[in-house]
């Protein structure tokens, strides 16, 4: 159990930033990541509303003019898509003053959201990207886990701020998920095939993404299934971590590898109880990766930069994990979900080196604490992950 508290979030000093130059913040992420408590605890002395209310949206439906009266700024406005003409009057008003930080808006479907947002308010708003709780935000709370715990539990704040359990968390965030946002963004006839779709990418997380195999699995069209994953990503349940294939030519593999946003909706689609099972699950290796790209991709998220982040696999089976882009250098990471330190894990490293002229001092992410540190490649756990990516 938790002592129900509020835990800092590492992308408060680039919301404050960001509120000092911008009449407009957008925060996007998934439902439940804490957006709002964020976008509260930072702009205390905002007005507040939110767009899920009918009532709240119907006004701002029927007559903008008399919502922002009704809500003037400094406002925070949630789920700001729901009603995307907003956006127009939003422009509107903040190109009549000179003041910072007087919108700050929240969405949980970044598709709908960023169409809007780059249509109305482009060169108006910062763009954040809000994701769930980073092992660095639950050590700075006190909250020190297994990597087995980390894996199964997951990252959604209420399963540490309420003592949520994370099955029942889970289960009614699919429910939800399935049930009113895939009906609002997509007529999908047969919501059964589209949760089968779902599972079925759980099992491939972590591999090369092909639609082609899926589609022949589900006897469903690619064509469908390209469709459907678009839905996934917009609503962040999936992500896609594209290939490196710079100057490679037909040497590369060039599909994306596919993730999930959570470690711990991972482990509820692919019917994993409890963390002790994790340990002997075949997809210990799968799951320990997505949890590493993870944390990378938080720490970049929580800078307000891109992720810069790549695999790299060619035809030969020379494959490295994760390659991050830094300052016009590639580097290579391995991540090994092992325990024990061995010489193998700079294999790949070793040959992307030697093939990459770009490519710089390496880095092997595990699970032990043994942290050699060769002229290849250094050593950490992956408790210390988002060093790497500062």
């Amino acid at each position: 159990m938790y002592k129900r508290r509020m835990i800092k979030r590492a992308i408060q000093k680039e919301l404050a930033l960001a509120a000092k130059e911008y009449p407009v913040v957008t925060i996007s992420g998934p439902r439940q990541s804490g957006k709002t408590t964020l976008a509260r605890m930072n702009f205390p002395e905002h007005a507040y509303c939110n767009l899920e209310d009918p009532d709240t949206r119907r006004l701002a439906t029927k007559d903008a003019r008399a919502f922002f009266k009704h809500y003037p700024a400094p406002v925070i406005i949630d789920e700001v898509q729901k009603v995307p003409e907003l956006l127009s009057y939003i422009q509107g008003l903040a190109d009549a003053t000179k003041l910072r930080g007087q919108y700050i808006l929240t969405g949980s479907h970044q598709l709908s959201l960023q169409k809007a947002v780059s249509q109305s308010l482009a060169g108006r708003t910062a763009l954040l990207e809000l994701l769930p709780l980073s092992i660095d935000e639950l050590s700075s709370a006190g909250i020190q886990l297994t990597r087995d715990e980390y894996i199964f539990q997951g990252f959604y704040p209420r399963i540490y701020s309420e003592n949520v359990t994370p099955q029942t968390l889970y289960r009614n965030y699919l429910r939800t998920y399935v049930e009113r946002d895939v009906r609002q963004i997509l007529n999908i006839k047969n919501l059964t095939l589209f949760e089968q779709f779902i599972h079925l990418l759980a099992g491939r997380a972590g591999h090369v993404l092909n639609l082609h195999s899926l589609g022949n699995d589900m006897g469903v069209s690619s064509k469908t299934l390209k469709e459907w994953l678009s839905v996934l990503e917009a609503s962040f349940i999936v992500f896609r971590l594209p290939p490196y294939f710079e100057n490679f030519g037909k040497r590369v593999i060039k599909s994306p590898k596919i993730y999930f946003t959570d470690t711990g909706l991972l482990c509820y689609l692919l019917g994993i109880e409890k963390p002790e099972q994790i340990q002997r699950d075949p997809a210990l290796g799968q799951l320990f990766e997505n949890l590493v790209v993870l944390e990378a991709l938080k720490a970049r998220f929580n800078q307000g930069e891109m992720p810069n982040l790549y695999f790299f696999r060619d035809n030969n089976r020379h494959e490295v994990d994760l390659i991050f882009s830094k300052a016009r250098k590639l580097i290579p990471i391995e991540i090994k979900a092992s325990m024990t330190w061995n010489p193998d894990f700079v294999k790949g490293i070793r040959y992307f080196q030697r093939t990459i002229p770009s490519s710089t001092k390496g880095a092997v992410i595990y699970s032990g604490n043994i942290q050699p540190d060769t002229e290849i490649a250094a050593t950490l756990n992956f408790s210390r992950t988002a060093e790497l990516f500062q």
